[in-house]
């Protein structure tokens, strides 16, 4: 573990506090930075598809990427498709479905193979929402989505199913904020993190990861594991980022004010 000398503005409260996390400093030692899209750079919303491009976001992030010598790099749950219309391509360096693909900052990219239970989970998530409305199935070819946010009292039943299916079909359970997703198993944010380290133009930062949700932890963990921190956007919790912050607002003012030291 390297450690470095950040400008950490005060002691940080240790990882797991539920108390309120201080936010973090603006001025950073060669910093990179690793953005989650929504509850981060984007307002959650009722479903994947009402999140749509940003003129402000769009301009932070290009701002961003050339401040920091395009040491700027988007990971989420979506596709690097979606990453891009959201993000309006704003980002060369991007994971999407958490680790399962990855676009470096050369434009070459790297797709894991999808799982043989991949189909199965996406045809019974598919059944499940028939006669459940609200209910989204994400068929994103390496994993499947079940979003409940617009059925909320189906909560259990959702989790409950998706537990089942990841015990038929060993795909990995990953759980996010209203949704359920079983994924081809072997990686996550923090995989994507540490990948993205070894190569430029992140190489020899510091990383900074911000993120909302417990997808987000393995990236908190991969940050500190490098000698960086997490952020954690939005309410308190236990986790093992070091700062927060409030909001989308909140974050990219604090993308627009970040500055990098020699």
């Amino acid at each position: 573990m390297r450690t470095s000398n950040l400008n950490t503005g005060g002691a940080p409260a240790p990882a797991g506090a539920l108390s309120h996390l201080p936010p973090p400093p603006a001025r950073l030692e060669r910093p990179a930075l690793f953005l989650d899209m929504d509850g981060v750079l984007a307002p959650l919303a009722a479903t994947p598809d009402a999140v749509v491009p940003d003129a402000r976001r769009t301009a932070v992030l290009r701002r961003l990427a050339e401040r920091l010598d395009g040491r700027v790099a988007i990971l989420s749950g979506r596709t690097i498709a979606e990453i891009d219309r959201i993000a309006e391509s704003a980002a060369a360096s991007a994971s999407g479905v958490h680790g399962l693909e990855r676009r470096r900052a050369d434009g070459s990219l790297d797709h894991a193979p999808a799982a043989a239970g991949v189909r199965d989970a996406v045809a019974a998530f598919e059944a499940f929402a028939s006669d459940r409305p609200g209910m989204i199935v994400e068929d994103k070819a390496v994993s499947a989505g079940l979003h409940f946010r617009g059925a909320p009292t189906e909560a259990a039943a959702a989790k409950a199913l998706a537990h089942t299916l990841a015990a038929e079909t060993g795909l990995a359970l990953q759980a996010g904020n209203l949704v359920v997703e079983l994924k081809t198993p072997g990686t996550d944010k923090g995989t994507a993190l540490k990948a993205f380290m070894k190569e430029p133009p992140f190489a020899g930062a510091i990383p900074v990861m911000l993120g909302d949700d417990l997808t987000d932890e393995d990236g908190f963990r991969a940050a500190a594991d490098l000698g960086g921190f997490g952020v954690l956007v939005g309410p308190a919790r236990p986790t093992a980022a070091r700062f927060a912050l409030p909001d989308v607002a909140a974050v990219l003012s604090w993308l627009d004010a970040v500055e990098a030291r020699p």
